[in-house]
């Protein structure tokens, strides 16, 4: 778990989502809301992944 907190890649994305749930709430309902959950999304399936990987590295 601590491998976890103490990524910079996975605190990253963990800040970008609390930006992409300030801009929904703030901004217009639109087409790129979706677009920004969903990179947002893969942004942190990117940075899960490259935390097991280095896991698994060791």
């Amino acid at each position: 778990m601590r491998k976890f907190i103490f990524s910079s890649s996975v605190i990253s994305a963990l800040f970008s989502g609390w930006s992409t749930l300030q801009m929904t709430r703030q901004g217009p309902r639109d087409w790129r809301v979706a677009l920004m959950w969903v990179s947002w999304a893969l942004s942190l399936a990117i940075a899960i992944g490259t935390v097991l990987d280095e896991a698994h590295e060791d």
